[in-house]
This record gives structure tokens, sequence and C-alpha cells, in this order.
């Protein structure tokens, strides 16, 4: 008789990384996981929200890689759907394929995302001014930024000043509340790595032959593609269908639970404990491995022994952006076309005068997150720190602000408007500011627990989207299998210098 006694792994978090180390353990090993998710939903920023039968996507997720095996690893959860075949009214687990459509809002017109050096362009920026870029861009190209020391040095090395002034400055401080001179110039690199002028001219050129059939485009920079997968109910239903499947093969997924502390022991990982958030109730928790996908900053205050003063330190100084999200129903939109719609997936708003950064467009995602067809559904985003001004509005307050800048944009009339909400969702973005450059003291920290793996990410405090969060995830997975104590291939995931993932 075999008396060994099963090994669990902890696994902190039930966001894309979370539930893919989980998935992944239970197909590949005998190890059981066990997560504890603080919330009371699956899929962490990844979720799907569902206001009155309309849904709405934190953030908009493209289901989209350059790794094919995270595109086979989607498909295998949720198949894609046969347009021949398949009708997805009848069908609910499936993968759409959908067309990419952004653009931006600036100057009270729409530009196209990534800019393209088109018609449209030139007349809403003129002609003089379309010089004035192209000259900074020709002058930028021979003398370069030697050193990129912030984000501006990268934006301008890549597009030139006056592009750079135009339409990435005011953005991007909106986005993180600091101007880009003050952020690390990794942010970019991992975000818009190998996008330029010529890049997206070289792209536009392409475009004039016919639009690819094919959802694999490995070759085309990730803001240039053109169709990508989404499920049908939004991007919580993948991530919920894991959660299905992961308690089906065996594992454990407590909601409602969070970590607050950390027992050590010989260079290991041997214990968390987790507070349950409805009844009070203290759970202790052994095991073997130990995943987390938490904010780093939480996990360093979670460690119960004495740590070096500077681990502890650089952690405290590490600074997150928050998120807030206002779902808007309407009768239909004013500036659109005769059908009351526009075809974007989101728009960016650039104009300085309105706080919003963001509109997505939910019918575009998938008409199935819409109740009634004959209605329009924002989700309007803004980017603030939790607990500011902002972030403290009521939601009442919240939905008449974000009614008047759609007022005043001109894209509403006020008698359109039926109804909205507000999903407040902190920590969605690591900022790469603060402590960031001292970050490498924390690596070091964790590194030497030899059972505990940063993965995601908040778990990482990286900017990964959620396919480079998953690989993360699935090495540390096969580093467990072979035996493979160094961590440098998760960290090296969406590095600075190239996708490594590409060929995984």
């Amino acid at each position: 008789m075999n008396n060994t006694k099963q090994k669990t792994a902890i696994i902190i978090g039930a966001g894309p990384a979370g539930l893919t180390a989980a998935y992944e353990l239970l197909i590949k090993t005998d190890i059981k996981p066990i997560i504890y998710e603080a919330s009371g939903d699956i899929g962490g920023i990844s979720k799907t929200v569902n206001y009155k039968g309309n849904r709405i996507d934190i953030g908009g997720h493209r289901f989209f890689s350059k790794s094919d095996r995270v595109m086979r690893w989607w498909q295998n959860i949720l198949p894609i759907q046969n347009q021949e075949e398949n009708n997805p009214d009848k069908t609910d687990k499936i993968m759409l394929i959908r067309n990419r459509v952004s653009r931006i809002f600036f100057l009270r017109k729409f530009f196209d995302y990534p800019l393209s050096l088109n018609f449209n362009t030139l007349k809403n920026l003129g002609a003089f001014k379309i010089f004035q870029i192209f000259f900074s861009y020709t002058r930028t190209r021979l003398f370069p930024i030697k050193k990129e020391k912030s984000l501006e040095d990268f934006f301008i090395n890549r597009f030139g000043e006056k592009l750079y002034l135009t339409f990435f400055k005011d953005y991007t401080e909106k986005l993180w509340g600091v101007p880009p001179r003050l952020i690390k110039p990794e942010w970019g690199a991992q975000r818009i790595k190998g996008l330029s002028i010529s890049k997206a001219i070289s792209h536009a050129l392409k475009n004039l032959r016919p639009r690819t059939k094919n959802i694999e485009q490995k070759k085309t920079e990730t803001s240039l593609i053109e169709k990508f997968l989404y499920p049908k109910y939004g991007p919580g239903q993948m991530w919920e269908e894991v959660a299905r499947l992961i308690k089906e093969k065996g594992g454990e997924i407590h909601l409602h639970h969070e970590v607050y502390g950390l027992k050590i022991g010989q260079n290991k990982i041997v214990e968390i404990i987790a507070r349950n958030k409805k009844n009070g109730g203290i759970n202790n928790q052994k095991g073997d491995y130990f995943f987390s996908t938490m904010p780093v900053k939480n996990l360093i205050r979670a460690f119960e022994e004495n740590i070096h003063p500077q681990v502890r330190k650089v952690a405290e100084g590490l600074i997150y952006r928050d998120f807030i999200t206002v779902g808007l129903l309407l009768k239909k939109l004013k500036i659109a076309n005769r059908s009351g719609k526009l075809a974007d997936n989101w728009i960016y708003v650039q104009e300085r005068d309105v706080k919003v950064g963001r509109i997505q467009i939910f019918n575009n995602w998938s008409p199935y997150l819409v109740s009634d067809e004959n209605t329009v559904w924002l989700g309007l985003e803004y980017f603030c720190n939790e607990g500011d001004q902002f972030w403290n509005k009521s939601d009442a307050e919240l939905k008449q602000a974000t009614v008047e800048e759609l007022l005043k944009m001109g894209f509403i009339d006020r008698s359109d408007v039926l109804d909205g909400c507000v999903i407040r969702m902190p920590k969605t973005y690591p900022a790469y500011f603060g402590t960031y450059d001292q970050f490498h003291v924390i690596r070091n920290f964790v590194d030497q627990f030899e059972n505990l793996f940063l993965i995601g990410r908040n778990g990482m405090h990286k900017y990964n989207n959620q396919d480079h969060s998953m690989l993360t995830a699935m090495i540390a997975v096969e580093n467990i299998i072979n035996k493979i104590a160094d961590k440098d291939n998760i960290w090296s995931v969406n590095a600075e210098q190239e996708y490594h993932e590409e060929n995984v």
C-alpha cells in the first residue's frame, strides 16, 4: 500500500495566472492545488461583471497571443466557433472571432489607432502639423536619445518629440497620474515594444491587400493585430469554465479568503494564514508549493518573521494605479452612424478637458454582452488612485460625471441615458515609478524560497497581459516538474528586449 501523502500547492489569487497554475498542476502532476481568493469573483481583472443582463469586461481583453501554447490552451477550454456550421445563438461555450477596431478621440475628431499616415489623419491635423511631426521624427532618427532613462525618452526615440507631445504625453499622464519623464522606460518596452512610425507605415501598406482571415498573426505587432478571439460572454466566461474544471478534477477554490500571513522555515514557505472575510474565521494551511499572484506589497507584509528592513521599505514604496469603470446603457449614440452605433471596440480619449481615458463599446466585443441589441452598452474607464477624491465619489456622482463628459464631447443626448453602474478595481496597474527601480531587492529576497513562485501581473509587479500571466504560471509548474530551482525563466516572460514566449 502506498501511504505517500499527496503534495499540495497553495495558490494565492483566482485570476488568469493562479487558475492557469492550478489547471496545469492538475493535468500534469499529482499535486493538489488549493486556491485562496480574497474577493468573491473568479478571473481577477479578467472577470466579467453582469449588471441586469448587460456584461462588463474590465479593461477590455483581447484573446490573442504570439504564443501558440497559450492559443491552444484557450481553445482547449473554449473552442473557436465554426462560422460555417456553428450557430452562436445555440452554442454557449465558444470563442467568437472578432475584428479589432479602435480609434483615438482628440480635438473632437477620430484618429486611427495606432496612428496611420492616411488622408483622415492629414485632414484632422493639417498639412503643417504633419510636416512638423515628420521633421521631428526624422531628426530623432538621425540623433536619437542615446540612453533611455524615462518613458518620455522611449516615446521620443520611436515617434519623435512632436508626435509624442501631440498624442502620447497627455494620455500617459492621464493613465498614470504622473508625467512620463518620471516613469521608467520598461513600461513602454513591455506594452508597445517593436511599434514605431516605420512599423505603422509598413502595416498600413500591407493593409492595402485583402484582410487576413487567419487568427494567427504572430509576425504582427500586438498593437496592430486585426482579429482576436473572444469568449461569447466575455473574458470571465473563460476563467469561470477553468475554475469549474479545476474543482471537477479535485482542486479547491476558496473565495472571500484573504491571505495575510506566511510562515517560513529552512528557505521554504511552510504555511499560509487566511482570513474568511465573511465570518472572520482563520484558516491555517500547510503546503509543499506556494504560488502568489497577490500584490507584492501585500505579499511582503504577510511575512511574519523578521526580514531585512530594506525589503519592506522597497515593497511599501511600490505604487499601483487604480481603475473605475462606469457602465452606461443608452438608447443610441449621438456621435455615430445612422444606426446610432459605432464599430469600435474601444476609443482612447485624449481630450484634455475630460477625465475619461477610454470608452468601450461592449456591443462590439460580443453582441451577447448586451441584454437588448437595440441599446448601446458603454464602459467608460477612469484611472485614479484608491482613496483619492475621484475614487471616493458616490456611484450616483460618478454616473452623473460620466454623463456630463459624454455630453461635453458630443457623444450622447441626455434623453438617451437609460441606466448605469460603477465598478471599482484597486491595484489594476503596477506602476513603473516609486521604488520600482529597486525591485531587485525584493526579487533577491523572494527567489531564495525555493518553493515560492511569484506569477502574474500583480504577483510580479509587472504590467503583463493575461497571456504573459498564464505563461509565467505554466513555466513555474514546469520548473516544479523538472526540478529547476532557478526562476530566471519566469521573470524573463515579457522581458524588455524580446517577446520570449514567442516560440513557446
